[in-house]
């Protein structure tokens, strides 16, 4: 998450994916960061026990999230 506010206060458009429990921390890390309005991506809980396969259909799924965010740009 981090990395993606950094990122994007350089000029660098970036999407931040995290896993929904960390909602809250997103929320607080941008707001923290003076990017309040950094808009991130939701995975679903937990991700580290997930076979590559079951990895690749949510990497497909988020895919178009993050290219139009990516287009979109953060407000």
């Amino acid at each position: 998450m981090l990395d993606g506010i950094l990122l994007e206060k350089a000029g660098i458009p970036s999407v931040a994916i995290i896993t929904d429990p960390f909602e809250g921390t997103g929320h607080a890390m941008a707001n923290q960061c003076g990017l309040p309005r950094y808009k991130f991506l939701l995975l679903p809980h937990p991700i580290g026990n997930l076979r590559e396969e079951e990895l690749d259909q949510r990497a497909r799924v988020i895919t178009p999230n993050v290219a139009m965010l990516l287009l979109q740009g953060q407000e």
